[in-house]
């Protein structure tokens, strides 16, 4: 029996829109010195965010843990196949190729951040800052490619992949859905980003 289930947990969703809204502030924001206190809370909330990922990928609810989308090479290229045939299989979770650049956009969300650490450092080296302008514009590339694909599933398993995001439901079988949405610890989550918002903000500039 086919009916929406609960597949995103809060702390999930939170993440996700904090994560592409903090990236794109501090993207936006990279370009001025009068924006710099902006730009480095940004950075430093996106950091935040990227680090209980982490935890959450190990501890939280079924789809949002690591495991459900861990995917070899095999079972990747199989997905890009059916998927160029424009039949690729159905997951609840991530997809192969969706896994895919999730792990690329932690791992240069997590690079960047780092870099933009080392960037602040009066000693910080020209090769640092460069690294973090050029991760930065990665990142942004596979931002789009991620939107392409996520606008291309839509349309061949017909179900909306940006309103599954924001309400955590998906058309599955019952029986496959999680059973906590943690709404407490996405709700902690964004008070702590505004607490830690308008405390860095605040400061003048180093």
């Amino acid at each position: 029996m086919i009916k929406r289930i609960l597949v995103w947990d809060v702390p999930t969703r939170v993440f996700h829109w904090l994560q592409a809204l903090s990236f794109a502030a501090a993207y936006l924001t990279a370009f001025s010195e009068r924006s710099r206190n902006y730009h480095v809370a940004l950075g430093f909330i996106l950091l935040g965010l990227l680090v209980f990922r982490l935890l959450w990928g190990f501890v939280g609810t079924r789809y949002a843990r690591f495991r459900s989308f861990l995917f070899n090479p095999k079972e990747i290229v199989a997905y890009l196949l059916a998927l160029a045939k424009g039949k690729p299989a159905h997951y609840l979770g991530h997809t192969p190729v969706g896994s895919v650049a999730i792990w690329i956009l932690m791992s240069l969300g997590i690079f960047i951040c780092v870099t933009g650490v080392l960037a602040l450092q009066d000693d910080a080296s020209d090769v640092v800052v460069q690294m973090h302008g050029v991760a930065t514009n990665v990142m942004l590339g596979v931002i789009v490619l991620h939107l392409i694909g996520v606008v291309m599933s839509s349309i061949l398993h017909r179900e909306n992949l940006v309103a599954a995001m924001l309400t955590g439901f998906k058309p599955a079988k019952s029986g496959e859905g999680i059973q906590r949405s943690y709404t407490w610890l996405g709700v902690l989550m964004v008070v702590a980003v505004v607490i830690f918002w308008f405390a860095y903000v605040r400061k003048p500039l180093g």
